[in-house]
């Protein structure tokens, strides 16, 4: 089943209003017709079975059969601080981070960033990040659309960071798995937790030690380096296996 997210407003009186360019996606993409059900979320808590059942140029109506009560979101939320990569791994970096449960990815513009993007360029660039968000969460069940942000510089992405309740910084020379174990064992549910990822090449020591004074705390994902597009999975991986209920 095919799946839409519409604002909250959207919905009333058993029915759902589907408009922009989800509208033509429908119509043309899927050609779907009268009578073909979809899935309908309200991008905050609520989830619908719906009918489609009008066609309008710029807007389909979808009567509502049931609300589904599985609830898909973690019950922490987890925000990914990604030190810009190159080429186009950003893209596969929030893709796998909405699949994940991530409710937030902030790009990082840090001293070893090799891609240097002006205000034109971050801001297409983020239109199409938001987009793949979308479709991820599309894709994934989502109850929400998780937001990717605009570029921060460390900086900002520490002062971002400290109205989180929890921070966490993978670095490849800390050591100890146990305490590594217990530091991850902090995070619960309905925490706010940041996971800060390096760029190619990671973080500086300076970088590092900024971090550390802003609270973050150091952990290690074992002996092997991992690639920036994998390490900010790891981390998810491990937070939602640990938080799933």
């Amino acid at each position: 089943m095919y799946h839409f997210f519409v604002m909250p407003e959207q919905i009333a009186d058993s029915c759902a209003v589907i408009t922009g360019q989800d509208v033509n996606h429908i119509k043309n993409v899927l050609r779907m017709k009268q009578g073909q059900q979809i899935g309908v979320r309200d991008g905050i808590s609520r989830s619908y079975i719906c009918e489609l059942e009008r066609f309008e140029p710029d807007k389909i109506y979808a009567r509502i059969l049931s609300e589904e009560t599985g609830f898909t979101e973690l019950p922490a939320k987890l925000y990914l601080f990604q030190g810009l990569p190159k080429s186009d791994k950003m893209e596969l970096v929030i893709q796998k981070a909405v699949e994940l449960g991530a409710c937030g990815v902030i790009p990082v513009n840090t001293r070893r960033t090799v891609v240097k993007l002006d205000k034109k360029k971050s801001e297409v660039k983020g239109k199409r990040w938001n987009a793949i968000a979308e479709s991820a969460a599309k894709q994934s069940g989502r109850m929400e659309i998780p937001r990717v942000y605009g570029v921060m510089s460390l900086k900002e992405a520490l002062e971002f960071a400290s109205t989180l309740d929890f921070n966490l910084i993978p670095y490849e020379l800390a050591e100890g798995m146990d305490e590594t174990r217990e530091i991850l064992n902090c995070v619960r549910p309905g925490m706010s937790v940041g996971i800060f990822i390096g760029p190619e090449g990671g973080f500086d020591m300076e970088e590092l030690e900024e971090a550390k004074s802003a609270g973050l705390h150091p952990i290690t994902l074992g002996r092997r380096i991992l690639r920036t597009e994998t390490a900010g999975m790891a981390v998810l991986s491990i937070l939602m296996f640990q938080l799933e209920q």
